[in-house]
C-alpha cells in the first residue's frame, strides 16, 4: 500500500474530510500539522486570538486521532521543507492536502506542488471548507458575480456535495515519527491575555458540534426575528469552528436543508433560508477573492483609492478600547476584546463607525479584527469590511451611514446588551442607556456616572460625523 502523508490545514476535523476519506481508501495515513511563519502567512490568521484557538483546536484534533489509531505528527518550520523531509523520513508517495484560496497561500501551495511533483511524489488538493469552488461558479458572461443576490440564486440551482463519513478501517503508520508537542509550536502568547477566551468558547471537532446541535435546538427557530438582536441566544457561534474547518459546511448545510424538507411551520422556512444565505454569503466572500485577490488590501472600487481619510490616531485608539461615548459602539468593542468575537449587527455598527463617522481606513479596522478575531477569516473579512464602506463589489450605497443611536435603541431597547459589556452605564434607565450624555446630571449621579471620567462623552457629534461623511464620499464619487 501507498503511504499518503494527510497535511492538516484549515480542515481540523474527522468527519467530511475528504483529504482524509481519500487517503484512507487508498494507504496508510500519515497526518501532520505544519506551523509555518513564513512571510505568506501574514495576511491570514497569525494574531494572539486566532492562535489560541489554533492551539486548542490542534490538541481536540490529536485526540480525536489518537482515538482512531493515528498519531498526529506536528512541525514547525518552512512548509515546504518539513514536507520534504516527512517525504524522506516515511518514504511517503503522496501528499494530499486541502484547497486554501488567499493569494500567497495559492503562491505558496504552487511551489510546494510543484517541488513535490518535480522529485516524485504524488499530490493532490481537496476542496474541504467550502460549499463550492470559488472558480467553478461564473455568471452567463462568464465573468464572476459582482452582485450577491444573482449569486445565492444561482447556488440555488447548484447542488452541494453529500458530506463524507469518518473513515473507518484506517491503516496507520507504524513509523516513530520526530514531533514536537503542540506547547513546542509556540502558539500561545507570552502574556496571554486571550486565556479568558476559554470562557466563552470550546475549539475543536465536539465543540463546534455541540454548537450546531445548541443551535438547531435552541435559536434557529428564532433566527430571522433574533439574529439582529445582541442580547438574544439566535446564533449559531460557528463562525470560528467555520473558520477553522473544526466543523464541515456542507454537513451544516444538508443538515439546515434537511430540516427545512421536514418543517411544515413557515417561521422555521424562513429562518433556515435566512441562515443558509448566511454560508452563501461566506461562500460569496471567496468567490470574490479568488477573482479579486487585491480585495484583502485595497479597494475594489478604483475611485475609492483617493478617498480623503482623516481620523486620527487618537481616535483609532478610542475605538479600539471602546471608548467613543456611544455605548452601542463600546459595547461591541469591548465584548471583541473580551470574547474573540462581535455579534454581525454590531460588527457592521462598529465598522460603521470607524470608517464614516472618524473617517479612519477599513485597511486599519480589518487590521484590528484581524488582530482580534478567533472567526478571523481573510475572505470574510475584506468583504465585510468593504461592504461596510462602499468600496467593494455590491457594498452598502455611501450614504448609508448607520446611526449607533437609532441603532441602539431598535436593536437594544433595553440596553441588555450594552449593560453586559458597559457596567459602568448598567444602572442607568433604558431612556437614556443610549444616549447617557442626555440624561439629567442628578440621575447620572445616582446611576454612579461622571460623563467625562467614568464614562467618555462622544468623540464626535453624530450629525456633524454623517455631513463630513457625505462631504468626503462625494469628493469619491464626483471623481472621474
Amino acid at each position: 500500500m501507498k503511504k499518503i502523508i494527510v497535511w492538516f490545514r484549515k480542515d481540523l476535523r474527522v468527519h467530511d474530510n475528504p483529504v482524509l476519506w481519500e487517503a484512507a481508501q487508498q494507504g496508510i495515513i500519515i497526518p501532520v500539522f505544519i506551523w509555518s511563519e513564513e512571510e505568506e502567512e501574514g495576511e491570514n490568521t497569525t494574531s494572539a486570538a486566532g492562535k489560541w484557538w489554533l492551539h486548542h483546536s490542534l490538541i481536540a484534533l490529536k485526540k480525536k486521532l489518537e482515538s482512531m489509531g493515528l498519531s498526529l505528527v506536528f512541525r514547525r518550520g518552512n512548509s515546504l521543507k518539513e514536507l520534504s523531509l516527512l517525504c524522506k523520513q516515511t518514504k511517503a508517495d503522496a501528499v494530499f492536502f486541502g484547497e486554501r484560496y488567499e493569494p500567497s497561500i495559492i503562491r505558496r501551495d504552487s511551489t510546494i506542488t510543484k517541488n513535490l511533483l518535480f522529485n516524485g511524489m504524488e499530490v493532490r488538493s481537496f476542496s474541504s471548507n467550502l460549499l463550492f469552488t470559488p472558480s467553478d461558479l461564473l455568471n452567463q458572461k462568464n465573468e464572476p458575480y459582482k452582485v450577491f443576490t444573482a449569486f445565492w440564486k444561482r447556488t440555488m440551482r447548484e447542488s452541494v456535495n453529500r458530506p463524507l463519513p469518518i473513515p473507518v478501517d484506517i491503516v496507520r503508520c507504524d513509523q516513530v515519527l520526530p514531533s514536537l508537542r503542540v506547547e513546542e509550536l509556540g502558539l500561545l502568547s507570552a502574556n496571554r491575555w486571550e486565556e479568558k477566551f476559554h470562557t466563552h468558547w470550546e475549539p475543536g471537532e465536539k465543540g463546534a458540534i455541540t454548537s450546531w446541535e445548541q443551535f438547531t435546538d435552541e435559536g434557529l427557530s428564532r433566527y430571522v426575528e433574533g439574529r439582529d438582536i445582541p442580547s438574544a441566544n439566535s446564533v449559531s457561534l460557528l463562525s470560528p469552528h467555520l473558520a477553522w474547518g473544526d466543523i464541515s459546511v456542507r454537513a451544516i448545510w444538508h443538515s439546515a436543508k434537511g430540516m427545512n424538507e421536514v418543517e411544515s411551520e413557515e417561521y422555521m422556512h424562513s429562518s433556515i433560508n435566512a441562515f443558509l444565505r448566511q454560508l452563501i454569503w461566506r461562500e460569496f466572500a471567496y468567490h470574490q477573492l479568488i477573482h479579486f485577490p487585491t480585495m484583502l488590501h485595497a479597494p475594489l472600487r478604483e475611485k475609492f483609492k483617493a478617498f480623503p481619510w482623516q481620523g486620527s490616531d487618537k481616535e483609532y485608539a478610542k475605538w479600539q478600547k471602546g471608548l467613543t461615548g456611544y455605548p452601542l459602539v463600546d459595547a461591541g468593542m469591548r465584548e471583541l476584546w473580551e470574547t474573540g468575537t462581535i455579534h454581525n449587527r454590531v460588527r457592521m455598527v462598529v465598522a460603521s463607525f470607524l470608517v464614516k463617522h472618524l473617517l479612519i481606513s477599513w485597511v486599519d479596522g480589518s487590521y484590528w479584527f484581524k488582530e482580534t478575531l478567533v472567526d478571523f477569516d481573510a475572505a470574510s473579512n475584506a468583504i465585510g469590511w468593504q461592504w461596510v464602506a462602499g468600496s467593494g463589489i455590491d457594498a452598502a450605497p455611501y450614504f448609508r451611514i448607520f446611526n449607533p443611536i437609532l441603532q441602539s435603541q431598535k436593536f437594544d431597547p433595553d440596553g441588555l446588551y450594552i449593560r453586559k459589556w458597559v457596567p459602568e452605564l448598567a444602572e442607568i434607565p433604558s431612556k437614556y442607556i443610549h444616549e447617557p450624555w442626555k440624561a439629567p446630571i442628578n440621575l447620572l449621579h445616582e446611576s454612579g456616572i461622571v460623563l467625562g471620567k467614568t464614562y467618555p462623552y462622544p468623540i464626535i457629534d453624530h450629525s456633524l460625523a454623517r455631513i463630513r461623511a457625505l462631504e468626503a464620499y462625494a469628493q469619491v464619487k464626483n471623481k472621474s
